[in-house]
């Protein structure tokens, strides 16, 4: 009985033949971590004396946060720097682009060879007819530590793409109908392999589009039959010597399965299920606030050139966001001497650097609640891609939607493009009689409390509250993050209770203008601030919040914490209750008191 392609892979690499539902252990010819899991994997490695078994065959890959713009991924990237460095481990660092791609285009691995990576589309690796596997920092770590990996053989399906799809549709409207034909889980548990007339004719581009959602499917993965263009192109990238593997003539299928993609038009899918496809047409018109082209799944040059013919001539449409990632550093450099990206610049576009992008949280391509996306990603899961809505279609729909304003197709961009229409309720003066606040009064203008003596001068907003926070605007969610990045004073959140009173130095609030570093204060219910001088913004900034803060210079006074103060805001006087010493501050100003008693300056 003859192998299938991945029976034929795996046997070679377990050096015996093999068949649906053995378990055996196969070589590994590339062991890739990524900055998502590298850490782990380094920490799996060190924490159980491991040794990296080859390090030419090992590699790092930092492409989920290629800026390093994440605390976290900087650290993580930075620990696998070093891990790599004192073992003489490749990297391909936050320049290069993503891992999957890079395996190719670097020829770290042909036809025919293996690959694991902690990448969920490793098996995009297919594309060259290349066995590749997501796995878990477990995994990667004794791939990394032994060159072996256990695997189950999974059982062989054929898929025949039949017919000619019309000249509008793309690659990824051939996948996004394989989608609309097996769903979420109907090639669960199978490798599969890709067959018909069109198949021979498929670029590389067109092949990863394609391998890459065999995820999306349940698939374990799915082959294409290298071609000799292939097969020309991964020797040239300097792939080791390899021999590419083909499905015998007599091999044994669990299926057969017949997509249909004769006269297929553009397709897309609707938020939350990548398998929701209908036709474009169906939802033509729904107006959008962003697009995004690119990940591994459409990132690629062909992609970048098929923008690009949308975008030339055009501008995004107002109040549109169209964000665009290539692929790899290659990618990027090819787009920029072909004129691409000044295409690009010139329609209004916002270009990253090489990366995965959208998929990972910080990156360009996320999006928020209520916003409406359309995106050459590969998923659209619930907050996948961000809290908005995302819609997956081929780089050609997106940018033509991007510049229309609403989903469109490239041969329906309308003349003038949908705009956002300001509401009439909304965007009209308010009455008079509404406009003007006043001071509600009520609010205590004698405050007592414990004391919390933070006897520092020159803390800044980044030590109250550090920019790794920003993004929260809740207030309630601030407390737990205060003094978190002042050494000492990491616990003061889980210690002070509502009505404390913190006295600090001077210039204290010194830095940037964040309001948070403010707001942290009033959600852990902190009474007072007592200062002997503020940051001239930070001083602003909690005066117009309707926080109290008052100035007076209490580095001599002999005040520490745990005493109990009492503090009359019109009058400036200060009184150690535990002692019956009386101290003097700055009262509050007439505009100050005003303000605090309104509740805060927007307040009515």
């Amino acid at each position: 009985m003859g192998a299938t392609i991945i029976e034929r892979i795996v046997g070679t690499h377990a050096g015996r033949d093999v068949a649906p539902g053995d378990t055996v252990d196969i070589v590994i010819d590339a062991r890739v971590a990524r900055d998502f899991g590298g850490a782990n994997v380094v920490k799996n490695i060190e924490e159980h004396g491991l040794v990296v078994d080859d390090v030419g065959k090992t590699y790092f890959t930092f492409d989920c946060n290629p800026g390093g713009s994440d605390q976290k991924y900087a650290a993580n990237q930075q620990a696998c720097r070093g891990f790599a460095r004192a073992r003489g481990i490749s990297i391909y660092d936050v320049n290069a682009g993503i891992g999957t791609h890079l395996a190719i285009d670097e020829g770290m691995v042909g036809p025919g060879g293996t690959i694991v990576s902690t990448d969920s589309h490793a098996n995009i690796l297919g594309a060259i007819g290349a066995f590749g596997q997501g796995m878990g920092d477990q995994d990667i770590a004794s791939a990394w530590a032994h060159g072996r990996v256990w695997f189950n053989v999974p059982k062989s399906m054929r898929i025949f793409l039949d017919g000619k799809p019309s000249p509008l549709a793309t690659p990824k409207d051939i996948v996004l109908a394989c989608l609309r034909h097996f769903h979420a889980s109907g090639l669960l548990g199978y490798a599969a392999e890709y067959y018909g007339d069109i198949v021979d004719s498929l670029s590389l581009d067109a092949r990863i589009t394609i391998a890459s959602m065999a995820t999306e499917m349940g698939g374990i993965i799915t082959f294409f039959p290298p071609s000799k263009e292939i097969i020309d192109y991964c020797r040239a990238a300097g792939a080791a010597s390899f021999t590419p593997a083909f499905a015998d003539a007599d091999a044994r299928y669990d299926a057969d399965v017949h997509v249909d993609i004769d006269g297929l038009v553009p397709l897309i899918a609707r938020p939350g299920h990548p398998d929701d496809v209908i036709e474009v047409s169906e939802i033509a018109g729904r107006k959008i606030d962003s697009a995004f082209i690119g990940c591994c799944t459409n990132g690629r040059y062909s992609d970048m050139a098929a923008a690009a013919e949308v975008l030339k001539g055009r501008k995004v449409a107002p109040g549109v966001v169209l964000k665009i990632v290539p692929a790899t550093d290659t990618v990027w450099q090819r787009c920029l001497a072909d004129g691409i990206i000044e295409i690009f610049k010139s329609a209004g576009v916002l270009v990253g650097n090489a990366g995965c992008a959208g998929c990972a949280a910080g990156q360009l391509g996320q999006n928020g609640p209520g916003e409406v996306t359309i995106s050459t990603g590969n998923r659209n899961y619930p907050g996948k891609q961000g809290k908005g809505e995302v819609y997956l279609a081929s780089p050609a729909t997106a940018a033509a939607s991007a510049v229309a304003g609403q989903i469109a197709t490239a041969d329906s961009i309308p003349d003038k493009p949908a705009v956002f229409m300001p509401d009439p309720e909304l965007s009209s003066a308010r009455p008079a009689d509404v406009a003007a606040g006043g001071a509600s009064g009520g609010r205590p203008t004698v405050v007592k409390g414990r004391v919390w003596v933070v006897d520092k001068d020159n803390i800044d907003t980044d030590m109250i509250f550090h920019n790794r926070h920003l993004a929260i605007t809740d207030i309630d969610e601030m407390g737990q993050h205060t003094f978190g990045n002042l050494p000492g004073w990491e616990s003061f959140p889980s210690n002070a209770v509502p009505g404390d009173i913190v006295v600090v130095g001077s210039n204290f609030g010194c830095g940037s203008s964040r309001q948070q570093a403010v707001d942290c204060f009033t959600s852990l219910g902190v009474s007072l601030l007592i200062a002997t001088s503020l940051g001239a913004i930070y001083e602003r900034n909690a005066i117009n919040a309707g926080m109290p803060i008052l100035t007076a210079d209490l580095s001599d006074a002999g005040v520490k914490s745990g005493d109990e103060i009492e503090v009359d805001l019109t009058t400036g006087s200060i009184t150690v209750l535990t002692t019956g010493k009386v101290l003097e501050g700055r009262p509050f100003s007439d505009v100050q008191m005003e303000i605090y008693q309104r509740g805060g300056l927007l307040a009515a």
